[in-house]
């Protein structure tokens, strides 16, 4: 395959690309807007496109040659609902919705990809860009997958990145095993009897109980996983119905749990 530098038009057009699409962002399986540019792109590139996999994910396809190699390249599209405090010109554009994980980003360099790849790109067989929907709740791949994408498109191997803060502006890091944690998601729901915050004596409080719930569940990694092993325990949502004097009588916690490895998740 034969290098060509990335220049700085196309480095202006990835910015651009993520600029729309940080300021129009859009959450799990609602990525209509996001996915339709990506197809238009993909398209303007020359490229084969498929739509609605799993959803509203996308797939492009550049064949070079006749070769029967295949490399797949994936990036997901969804945002938060995440309010934006920030104030740069492209900031969202949608109340409660924000690209803050580096989603935009992801799908720009990708689209990035492609267009280069398109242009200049010099090799003997397939590149399959895969365009993920949900990801954030874990839903999208699977979405994808069970519509068809690996049978529709063979790939001898998939890669996908992830943004990190606090790694130097074009660094890239990788490693054998792991890279990142499995996620499990977890809701509790504390039923309890509610009552005047007076009179707390007469009644239980959901909120007291939640408050040393999430305090024991932090036990969980430090005294009953192996410090060698890496694994996390976090609640995320502490949700109830008590009001400024009325004692909560029901609580919601929500959260996750990560580990890098299956013998570690089962610890936790």
């Amino acid at each position: 395959m034969t290098a060509a530098k990335i220049t700085p038009e196309l480095v202006d057009e990835m910015t651009g690309w993520r600029h729309d699409f940080h300021r129009r962002p859009e959450l799990g399986f609602d990525e209509h807007r996001t996915s339709a540019r990506v197809a238009e792109l993909l398209r303007e590139f020359g490229l084969e496109v498929h739509t609605g996999i799993g959803g509203t994910g996308v797939v492009g396809v550049l064949q070079r040659g006749n070769g029967s190699a295949s490399i797949g390249f994936r990036a997901d599209m969804d945002a938060l609902p995440i309010t934006e405090t920030g104030r740069p010109e492209w900031r969202s554009a949608h109340d409660g919705v924000m690209n803050a994980c580096g989603h935009d980003g992801h799908t720009s360099m990708l689209l990035g990809a492609a267009a280069h790849l398109a242009r200049h790109g010099d090799f003997n067989g397939r590149v399959i860009f895969i365009f993920q929907p949900n990801e954030e709740h874990g839903l999208g791949a699977a979405a994808m997958i069970r519509d068809g994408l690996f049978t529709q498109f063979a790939v001898d191997r998939v890669f996908a990145m992830h943004n990190i803060p606090g790694m130097p502006a074009g660094s890239f890091a990788t490693r054998s095993g792991a890279i990142t944690a499995s996620e499990s998601l977890f809701e509790i729901t504390i039923t309890a009897q509610g009552g005047h915050a007076a009179l707390p004596h007469m009644g239980v409080d959901a909120i007291l109980v939640g408050a040393q719930l999430v305090t024991a569940l932090q036990g969980i990694v430090s005294r009953n996983l192996d410090p060698a092993r890496n694994g996390v325990v976090s609640v995320t949502e502490f949700i109830t119905d008590g009001r400024r004097n009325v004692l909560a009588g029901r609580a919601v916690l929500k959260g996750d749990a990560r580990a890098l490895g299956d013998d570690t998740n089962a610890g936790i």
